[in-house]
């Protein structure tokens, strides 16, 4: 009877330090809206890319990967929203979390980006974003806050999508 209860007290102890641990190492935050957006610091196609650098802009990010059907769909939408909201203070920010970074080329040689691409070959930003499948995309506003989430793509959700884009921008 001793020792169970010694296993118990040391079972506590451990799970108490583990999560005491995963909070202080940032694992218990997700990008909820009205959080601040977690940074990103990634290299671009030309140069690094900050979310610290577009503060005073409304950042549409968009997850995606080399592999992943739905992307090859929302790149012609995301190019248009760049293209039309732009002047508005929009900027599309597309993560390409693939390992080789030869597949995400691959990739904008066949549907190309007429907006800012990184890349995340690591896959740590998707993580501290806690983005569960391709392709996701948050709205982060000026102040650097998460305003939506949003994960898939599909033709019906074009319309609501892009009506949440234009209402965050009139500042509704």
């Amino acid at each position: 009877m001793k020792g169970s209860a010694v296993n118990h007290a040391f079972a506590l102890k451990s799970l108490a330090a583990a999560l005491l641990c995963s909070a202080s190492l940032g694992l218990a935050h997700a990008a909820e809206p009205g959080d601040v957006a977690p940074e990103i610091d990634l290299p671009g196609q030309s140069g690094q890319i900050k979310l610290a650098a577009l503060r005073g802009k409304w950042v549409y990010v968009d997850f995606w990967a080399s592999w992943c059907g739905p992307c090859k769909q929302s790149f012609p939408w995301l190019n248009e929203m760049q293209s039309k909201y732009g002047a508005q203070g929009l900027t599309v920010v597309g993560i390409n979390v693939d390992t080789k970074r030869e597949d995400a080329a691959t990739f904008l040689k066949q549907v190309p980006a007429q907006f800012t691409i990184a890349f995340d070959t690591a896959g740590a930003t998707p993580k501290s974003y806690k983005i569960k499948g391709m392709p996701s995309s948050v709205l982060i506003n000026p102040e650097g806050k998460v305003v939506f989430q949003h994960a898939g793509f599909k033709d019906e959700s074009k319309a609501e999508l892009e009506a949440r884009i234009r209402s965050a921008l009139k500042g509704a």
